[in-house]
């Protein structure tokens, strides 16, 4: 695995900057194109606002994922996006269906396939949607199916969470219970569940090293 993880990691830097340096360009070539650029001061403000948000919550999802996605895994998911909504619920998936770990060398190849096959499925919907858009958003847009598009995420995350939280209920039933109380006490705090990740990680660690330590685990 160590050829296999240099070269994961010289292709996952290289894939990582080409992107950055891609998305970079789609803003200096409309500069160029119109001839207007925004004032340094005006720029420096905007970042200053959303620039800290963003950077932690990149560090944190780093410091997350990557222990469960894997070396390969990582790269493609931070590279292809929306991790939390698709690839680590896929990988999670595809993981636990092949009865491997996250962190061992099937769960890594496992885990990139797994994150490969739904960048691939996802594109090939966008790009039907995109055609397709004008035809299918009375569909979407459908009283009827409405609150069923708004609880995708809810209903995904709940199909797979119960898998994990059946195996081992007396580790998660602490930060669920966290979690829950915290959400309906301060709603608003739903549109940071990202941040609140590693929140999650650290109470389980804690209450489970106590549950160890008092033998109830």
């Amino acid at each position: 695995m160590s050829d296999y993880m240099k070269k994961t990691d010289w292709y996952g830097k290289l894939w990582i900057w080409t992107g950055t340096v891609v998305i970079l360009c789609v803003p200096i070539a409309v500069c160029i194109y119109y001839n207007a650029w925004p004032e340094m001061t005006a720029v420096l403000k905007g970042l200053l606002g959303v620039a800290p948000i963003y950077w932690t919550l990149g560090l944190i999802e780093v410091v997350t994922y990557t222990p469960m996605l894997g070396t390969g895994g990582t790269y493609l998911a931070f590279v292809t996006g929306n991790l939390t909504n698709l690839k680590a619920p896929s990988a999670l998936n595809a993981m636990e269906s092949a009865e491997v770990k996250p962190g061992s060398e099937e769960g890594e190849v496992i885990s990139t396939i797994a994150i490969a096959t739904c960048s691939i499925v996802t594109t090939l919907v966008l790009v039907v949607g995109v055609f397709g858009l004008s035809m299918i958003t009375p569909i979407m847009n459908s009283p009827v199916l409405k609150p069923a598009f708004d609880n995708i995420l809810p209903a995904l995350f709940g199909g797979l969470g119960i898998v994990y939280i059946s195996k081992n209920w007396k580790l998660a039933i602490t930060p669920l219970l966290f979690m829950i109380t915290l959400f309906l006490l301060v709603p608003s705090l739903a549109s940071s569940v990202g941040v609140l990740v590693p929140v999650g990680v650290i109470i389980t660690l804690t209450a489970a090293r106590v549950m160890y330590k008092k033998g109830w685990v």
